[in-house]
């Protein structure tokens, strides 16, 4: 019997529900879905070509481009011919691109447009197993041999029998090589995370049963499709639920976008809901009077219905009336406005976030969830479900997955998520994968009642010059709640204590009106602001553990100066080498 795949689930709904909407598109006349038979049928004409090509078991192919319908479709067809798709972030440099695409050996690689294709076009002489390079819709033909539009691509497969990718499709191994996902590389070149089609089936039935997910949810895709986080929102959940989504138009139109799709689902990094936060925060701050009081009792209200359902407990008469008329009044119009009425569940993950944040959120019935995992989990270990649910803690494991703390505090998990191993390296996998447990590299404690809450990363661990060791995680989120605060980074290994460099969210800044119209970093208000952070923060740490010193960056971590990874985390070698002058200054004396 043919394995249970994500490229089987995909041609059953094309049986199942063959005009019900798989995704949809902007065009100038508004929104156009694509149902699932036509989503399936391009499907099977890209593997045909890929066959065609002579892509085949253990075969990849590389993935370079913003989130659209073809990025979904490559990497399927991908799938359905036997090989394993490799996703590339779009923030990628050339040597970037070179590293990934040599690294999994690829012969073909799709670029969204023609910048894309130059970063390949660079680096082609060091690529020797590169044979073509695929152009997807919209981009203008180009005169080399080599590159070819998506019509010339899609042709080659003209010759190739439906049926051979069919017999493809049923001779899939559970085991087998699905994805490689190369990670973010925050402490090195990036890794290939290599996932099986069982561990993509099995972790998309899970996540769907955890959040009760159906075909008339909707979601939007806008994250990094390179990530694995952002695969199973766009193509493995969807297609196992045969649900819709929106294919967002560019990163800057996500807010508009959203009221358009209303998601019922919707996932975002931390840096999203800080965004929002911020925005709304700062809109609220605007009501005055009787306005202002309203608000006001609205959130207290929001904040206490939602405890009561976050601990599984139904809220009783009275508080169930007061939030009735909260949400009327409130709620309702601000989810409205944010394109968030439809949604059921809304996720953060990829990233730490603020307990301050989810519990503003919450207070205006935007109950934000937390997800913990990794991509060598395939994404989830533990999660925040509804009625189980727990504010500064990653929720508990996922039904199925086992999680256990090493006497290090190491968190290691065991289940059919976690992953086959890393492509072409046996070390970095054995270092890994130890007796049957991935052993994560974050640091954890577990409650008696399963709630998992990370306290930490191994390599991230500050050791003072007097030996204490201070996990910086903590400290920088604290700091991070203060809407003028965008970014911050401890200070201090080795050294005789601590001190922070910090960032600032240029929107807050403007909207608090203390820049005065000079160089926010330089302003003597905004210092004095964040040195108030800093000391209510210090009110509630030992001595060894509280910041010394802060200085405030003249500008903002970025992915093109390497300071930051495509999923936005903060890659402190890096930030340590760039900003080496400001960190001295702090302990020049």
């Amino acid at each position: 019997m043919p394995a249970d795949t994500i490229p089987a689930r995909l041609f059953r709904n094309a049986k199942v529900r063959p005009y019900k909407p798989a995704y949809y598109i902007k065009t100038q006349y508004g929104w156009r879905p694509t149902s699932w038979a036509t989503y399936a049928g391009e499907v099977r004409q890209a593997a045909r070509a890929l066959l065609a090509m002579g892509l085949g078991e253990g075969g990849t192919v590389g993935i370079l481009g913003f989130n659209r319908p073809e990025w979904c479709i490559a990497d399927l067809a991908c799938m359905c011919a036997g090989g394993a798709p490799a996703g590339i972030y779009t923030t990628c440099s050339p040597p970037e691109v070179q590293y990934i695409l040599h690294h999994a050996e690829s012969p073909v690689v799709f670029v969204e447009n023609l910048a894309q294709l130059a970063k390949v076009q660079e680096k082609w002489d060091e690529l020797p197993h590169l044979k073509f390079a695929v152009t997807m819709k919209g981009t203008e033909p180009v005169d080399d041999d080599r590159v070819l539009t998506w019509d010339e691509f899609n042709a080659r497969g003209d010759d190739i029998p439906a049926g051979d990718v069919d017999r493809t499709i049923d001779e899939l191994e559970p085991d087998g090589l699905a994805t490689l996902i190369y990670t973010s590389g925050t402490t090195g070149p990036p890794k290939g995370v290599m996932l099986s089609h069982d561990n993509l089936a099995w972790t998309s039935n899970a996540l769907s049963r955890a959040g009760n997910g159906n075909e008339e949810d909707v979601s939007l895709s806008y994250l990094p499709l390179s990530h694995i986080a952002e695969q199973t929102a766009s193509i493995h959940m969807p297609i196992t639920a045969g649900a819709s989504v929106y294919f967002a138009e560019s990163i800057d139109k996500v807010a508009d976008n959203l009221k358009d799709a209303r998601p019922t689902i919707m996932f975002g990094v931390p840096r999203i809901w800080e965004k929002f936060h911020a925005g709304v925060s700062a809109k609220l701050k605007q009501a005055t009077g009787v306005k202002a009081e309203l608000v006001k009792w609205a959130r207290g209200v929001g904040s206490r219905y939602n405890a009561e359902k976050n601990a599984g407990r139904e809220p009783g008469k009275r508080l169930t009336v007061q939030y009735r008329l909260a949400d009327k009044l409130i709620f309702s119009k601000l989810k409205a406005a944010l394109g968030l009425d439809r949604g059921r569940n809304f996720i953060s993950g990829a990233a730490p976030i603020g307990k301050e944040v989810l519990e503003f959120f919450a207070s205006l019935d935007i109950v934000v969830q937390e997800i913990y995992g990794q991509s060598e989990d395939c994404g989830p270990t533990s999660f925040n479900m509804p009625g189980r649910t727990r504010f500064g803690s990653v929720g508990q494991p996922l039904d199925g997955v086992e999680v256990k703390i090493a006497e290090d505090g190491e968190i290691c998990v065991r289940g059919r998520n976690v992953f086959l191993g890393y492509y072409k390296d046996e070390a970095a996998t054995n270092d890994t994968l130890i007796d049957g447990w991935m052993h994560s590299g974050d640091l954890g404690e577990l409650d008696a009642e399963g709630f998992l809450t990370i306290t930490g990363r191994k390599k991230d661990i500050i050791i003072t010059s007097g030996g204490k060791n201070i996990a910086p995680k903590n400290l920088e989120a604290t700091l991070k709640n203060s809407d003028l605060i965008n970014e911050a980074v401890i200070i201090g290994d080795q050294r005789k204590y601590l001190t922070a460099l910090v960032t600032l969210d240029e929107e807050a800044v403007v909207a608090s009106g203390k820049a005065n119209g000079g160089a926010p970093h330089e302003s003597s208000a905004i210092r004095a602001e964040i040195q108030s952070v800093v000391d209510e923060m210090n009110k509630h740490l030992a001595q060894v553990e509280t910041v010394k010193k802060f200085t405030i960056l003249s500008r903002n971590f970025s992915v093109e100066d390497g300071e930051l990874t495509p999923t936005l985390k903060v890659k402190r070698k890096i930030v340590n080498e760039h900003f080496a002058d400001e960190i001295e200054a702090m302990y020049a004396d």
